[in-house]
């Protein structure tokens, strides 16, 4: 007699099947960015946001002392604006602009029509694999990228290690469950003890293994990664991931691959990992400390100056949910990998 086979997925191959399947995918087949989308991203929140990272490449570029080719590229560019407002910005630097391959890292077709229509006629180049860019000094920007990568999930039980799956057989009726597991192999695949004073374990494998090939490329031919996002600094893990669905929380299980699935990154993990790379130096602050010192308080003056109470109001109000402390200020963390040679410090 013919049993029916189980469908059980490890946590990470569901959320990849629920956020990149190539028909069913939430980031694969919609534009879940902005008022109208599921969430709002920084860029969308206010320009100044994008003006300074602006500020920050051209500071970055002349320390690497000002190559007349570098690469520029965004990983994962959501709707387009960070893009658009770069490029933008850099109209008022023909050296700059002159000097910068504009690339945009995008698994998502429906996403890279969406960027496409945004920025018209720009000279920008969309690539699949890192390895499609040039030998030359790059620039990585990852704003709510690492985020939104599958991740996987462990927990410890009376010194014994189990791992979170996802039980599929009744796609009404799915639920979480967990395996026993061996956890000196993920220690072994991870590269160091990641379970070494831990009781629960989060972590993606491919935003590591992003971590790994983007400083490969640092180390090679000069250049860094700004990677922006909401997480935290403790040494100890917890349990961050969540769903989201029309800007409020929602239940992952409840419908799959319509909700957003995203976790909190764990920047001290991030930052223990890269450090053992070598060579390498990792800064890290909080978005907050990181605009206001590149000036956008300043910039936002200059530019409300002589507008009218309300469009000053709209500035200020917007500038508010990039810094303050009990909005994206704090929450949103700010890491800078580069070579330890360069003593560049901007923002940090």
């Amino acid at each position: 007699m013919k049993t029916k086979k189980k469908i059980n997925l490890s946590l990470d191959k569901f959320i990849d099947f629920c956020l990149y399947n190539k028909k069913f995918g939430y980031y694969m087949k919609g534009n879940p960015f902005g008022a109208k989308g599921d969430f709002v991203t920084a860029p969308n929140i206010s320009r100044l946001f994008s003006e300074m990272i602006a500020i920050w490449i051209i500071s970055f570029w002349q320390s690497l002392g000002s190559p007349k080719k570098f690469n520029l590229i965004e990983l994962g560019a959501g709707n387009g604006e960070m893009m658009k407002i770069l490029i933008e910005s850099f109209q008022n630097f023909p050296f700059i602009l002159n000097s910068c391959n504009f690339i945009i890292h995008e698994k998502s077709p429906r996403l890279i029509k969406i960027q496409k229509r945004k920025l018209g006629k720009k000279k920008i180049i969309w690539i699949s694999k890192l390895n499609k860019i040039k030998k030359i000094p790059s620039i990585f920007l990852a704003n709510e990228f690492f985020d939104a990568l599958p991740i996987r999930q462990f927990k410890k039980e009376n010194n014994l290690w189990f791992e979170k799956f996802v039980n599929l057989d009744n796609k009404k009726k799915p639920f979480y469950f967990y395996k026993k597991t061996n956890i000196k192999n993920v220690d072994k695949n991870f590269g160091y003890m990641i379970s070494k004073n831990q009781d629960f374990i989060e972590y993606s494998e491919q935003g590591f293994r992003y971590i790994k090939d983007l400083s490969r490329i640092i180390k090679k031919n000069s250049g860094g990664l700004l990677l922006i996002d909401y997480g935290y600094l403790e040494k100890k893990m917890k349990n961050t991931l969540k769903g989201y669905k029309d800007h409020k929380f929602a239940n992952i299980l409840d419908n799959i691959s319509n909700v957003d699935i995203t976790h909190n990154i764990n920047f001290e993990v991030y930052k223990n990992f890269t450090k053992r790379l070598r060579n390498l130096e990792v800064n890290l602050t909080t978005q907050k400390e990181f605009l206001t010192r590149i000036g956008i308080k300043e910039r936002a003056e200059i530019i409300s100056k002589n507008l009218n109470f309300l469009r000053k109001a709209d500035i200020y109000y917007r500038l508010k949910r990039l810094i303050d402390k009990k909005e994206m200020g704090n929450l949103f963390k700010v890491m800078f990998i580069k070579n330890k040679k360069n003593k560049f410090q901007l923002g940090f």
